[in-house]
């Protein structure tokens, strides 16, 4: 039997007048009609105009900073806002205390941690203290035979420090539940792009071996601080939370600079000193450090200076977007883009979505840790993981036209090493019989970077390479002087402008 289908339109019949409607009915839907089509006409032109403008709008400038774990992207990051977007930096100063204040007090902690240790290994009857956490030490000095001779200045100094275990808590609290873990994995080398790509960010690895406090947010480091602003609270409108706030934040400075001394005096002990050469443990050479500042860190009227800022360490995880408007240079009255990305291996699956169309990569690489292993995995070696991802990243066809800027970084403490007598080629056997200077370790470095794009570039590109040390702020800028007429030269070329 054939299907019947009505001649009317469903719709019109839906939005067709009641056949009993009154005039006065009519009129007021007439009326209805009538609003709604000017609102929609008020919408569509709203959308128009924002289309108009945002063709006359200057494109933003895309950059991508791309690096392991501890290389120097987000004090990068600070170092382009310090010197280009002033404003902006000025109004986040107050809230980079708690940071700096967060890591002065980790410093302190930790070293109180590794002190405890070994004053119970020293009690113990024919117990070596020396060889406690081997596989976590770093790089120092050869160490003695002599046995340390703890005493009760040590044993009073972790008494009466801490209470600064209650304030990382509270710090880290007010930060929010933003402890995150970084993982041993059991991969010797970097995976491929095309891997990572596949690759699910959000897989939580087996088992968990390092603890450092970080933040986890597309607006980075804002989220973070915007809970340590002036009045910042959850509810602006509760007073009692506004003033438990600056309870807490006045007991935490309080507790800090009473503790000022025993800071001091827990650094500069030559026992402690000793202990951490023992365990190559060289603590000053971490992100974040400021012990060798506590008198003035630590004291009740504490303003962050540019240069401590810089230097505060917060863990980038994930994928962090940073939007400045430029205020001085070139590109003065023009958005600039950062994408800051995690560096440690589980976070790198999450670079491939932002390369298809940044104007430039910028990619650090530490070389002062020719000596030193990764965090997240202790077989590797830094110096051999940054130049298998150097690889990855100049290989990537999809970056076969991005301009990529090599900031060789941590010259500083690349220098400081070789002060101390550490051999390069004890680390790097290639590097034969060179000098053991500075500027031959760095021309070695160089140029095997410069190799490595030479031979894996999908086309022959520029080799764009500059020496740095990002913590200080007065060298970067000039730096980044450099980089900022290059990469606009770039985007311009990009844009079809030129």
């Amino acid at each position: 039997m054939g299907q019947q289908y009505e001649d009317e339109d469903p719709l019109a019949r839906a939005i067709a007048p009641p056949p009993n409607e009154t005039p006065q009915e009519r009129g007021a839907r007439e009326a209805a009609e009538a609003e709604a089509r000017r609102i929609s006409d008020m919408i569509d032109d709203e959308i128009r105009q924002e289309r108009e403008a945002d063709k006359r709008k200057k494109k933003p400038v895309k950059l991508l900073l791309l690096g392991q774990s501890e290389s120097g992207k987000t004090a990068t990051l600070k170092n382009f806002q310090l010197q280009y977007s002033r404003r902006q930096w000025l109004e986040d100063r107050d809230a980079w205390r708690s940071v700096i204040h967060l890591n002065l007090v980790r410093n302190v902690n930790n070293i109180l941690d590794l002190l405890g240790k070994e004053i119970a290994a020293a009690a113990r009857p024919d117990s070596n203290s020396d060889d406690s956490d081997a596989p976590r030490r770093r790089h120092s000095r050869q160490p003695s035979a002599t046995p340390l001779r703890f005493t009760d200045t040590h044993r009073a100094l972790r008494t009466r420090l801490a209470p600064l275990k209650r304030v990382q808590k509270d710090l880290e609290r007010r930060l929010g539940d933003q402890s995150k873990e970084m993982y041993t994995t059991d991969v010797h080398t970097a995976a491929p792009f095309d891997e990572m790509a596949a690759a699910s960010a959000g897989g939580t690895p087996p088992r968990g071996v390092l603890q450092e406090f970080s933040i986890n947010s597309t607006n980075g480091w804002k989220s973070a601080l915007d809970r340590f602003r002036r009045g910042a609270v959850v509810d602006p409108r509760a007073d009692a939370a506004l003033r438990l706030q600056k309870q807490v934040d006045a007991q935490i400075i309080e507790a800090i600079a009473s503790c000022r001394d025993d800071m001091r005096a827990l650094w500069q002990d030559p026992i402690v000193r000793a202990m951490l050469d023992r365990r190559r443990s060289r603590v000053e050479d971490g992100p974040g450090f400021f012990l060798h500042d506590s008198d003035r860190i630590a004291a009740r009227g504490y303003d962050p200076t540019d240069a401590d800022i810089v230097r505060a360490r917060l863990r980038t995880v994930g994928v962090q977007e940073h939007k400045f408007m430029f205020e001085v240079g070139r590109t003065a009255g023009q958005e600039w883009r950062f994408f800051d990305v995690g560096g440690t291996r589980s976070s790198r699956a999450a670079w491939y979505p932002y390369f298809d169309d940044v104007d430039a990569i910028i990619f650090l690489a530490p070389i002062s840790c020719f000596d030193e292993k990764l965090a997240e995995d202790r077989r590797v070696n830094r110096l051999e993981d940054s130049y298998l991802l150097w690889r990855s990243v100049v290989s990537c066809k999809l970056l076969a036209r991005t301009q990529i800027i090599l900031f060789l970084n941590k010259c500083d403490l690349l220098q400081t090493k070789l002060n101390r007598g550490v051999k390069i080629r004890d680390s790097v056997p290639s590097f034969g019989d060179r000098q053991n200077n500075l500027a031959t370790a760095t021309k070695y470095f160089q140029q095997h970077f410069k190799e490595i794009l030479r031979q894996h570039s999908p086309v022959q590109r520029p080799f764009y390479v500059y020496l740095t040390s990002v913590i200080d702020t007065k060298a970067t800028a000039a730096t980044l002087g450099a980089v900022e007429e290059s990469i606009l030269r770039n985007h311009l070329r990009r844009a079809d402008l030129i």
